[in-house]
């Protein structure tokens, strides 16, 4: 039996995305010279939020921002000698992402800790189930696009091994067995994959922001969120979800092989509009993870 739900937190501080969507973008672009931003918040309810973060709309809070560079991630990843100083293009996204991290979360991070760590709080198990729904939904969309291959590269990282719709399938029918009602996915995730959808016909640099993030961030951050919900209220068991066929090491390079391969005939300024997303790309993880919480 599972234990019951427990009292709501104000959201953790979680291991791969700051705690709060407002406060992730607003401290993000805020860490940039000559750059001003403008905040306001309509409602906080997930499914009727929305984040504006540059041509983009993200599920989440309304962000107006007005900078005097408008490739603030790349000029940021070039001042700190990210760009043209041998790295691959997949260290300058891991590089990106990291300023979104705090010094706790990753020896690399940039950010202050706010708000409590996530072994102070104590997750939900209703709303645990809205997250890995909503998160079968997202690993879902982006598998089928690479599937369809709309854009002929996109075929490079069909069955890498990362894949996850499946396992959470797996786990929801487990759930299911045992008694529990399987939500619908959430209003706002189903605006995050039609995001997706749009992106990656639209613009391919970007859309593979997402696709590096999510798959990354899953095996890494979001393996020890999963091990430490597992010890609360799972009687430590180990969902399909943080399992991989093979080792997952090996699985990551052959990814991050392709990554480097498919950038290396982009431009520069495709690049910088890959690594721009990263904000936009942190904002919806952070909308999803909150519901562990909530």
């Amino acid at each position: 039996m599972a234990p019951a739900a427990v009292s709501r937190h104000q959201p953790p501080h979680f291991p791969f995305a700051i705690v709060d969507s407002m406060a992730l973008a607003a401290a993000t672009l805020a860490s940039s010279p000559r750059v001003s931003i403008s905040v306001s918040a309509a409602g906080m309810n997930s499914s009727g939020r929305s984040v504006s973060l540059g041509a983009h709309r993200v599920p989440g809070i309304s962000v107006q921002i007005h900078s005097q560079r408008r490739r603030m991630v790349a000029a940021a990843a070039a001042a700190r000698g990210d760009e043209g100083a041998g790295k691959t293009f997949v260290e300058e996204m891991r590089a990106a992402a990291m300023r979104m991290h705090t010094k706790d979360q990753a020896s690399e991070g940039e950010k202050e800790l706010e708000g409590p760590s996530l072994n102070e709080l104590e997750p939900n198990l209703e709303a645990y189930l809205r997250f890995l729904v909503d998160s079968k939904l997202i690993f879902q969309t982006l598998e089928n696009i690479v599937d369809r291959a709309a854009v002929p590269w996109y075929a490079e990282f069909q069955n890498t091994g990362l894949e996850r719709s499946e396992a959470l399938k797996k786990d929801l029918k487990w759930f299911s067995e045992q008694g529990h009602t399987i939500p619908e996915p959430s209003a706002s995730d189903t605006k995050y994959a039609s995001y997706l959808e749009e992106l990656s016909e639209k613009d391919q640099q970007a859309f593979f922001c997402h696709f590096y993030n999510m798959y990354f961030g899953q095996s890494a951050g979001g393996r020890l969120t999963g091990k430490k919900i597992a010890d609360k209220i799972l009687n430590k068991k180990e969902l399909e979800f943080y399992k991989w066929e093979g080792t997952l090491s090996e699985l990551l390079q052959n990814v991050r092989t392709k990554l480097n391969q498919v950038a290396s005939s982009w431009t520069r300024e495709e690049k910088n509009r890959c690594l721009e997303e990263t904000v936009t790309s942190f904002a919806y993880s952070v909308d999803r993870l909150r519901k562990i919480f909530t």
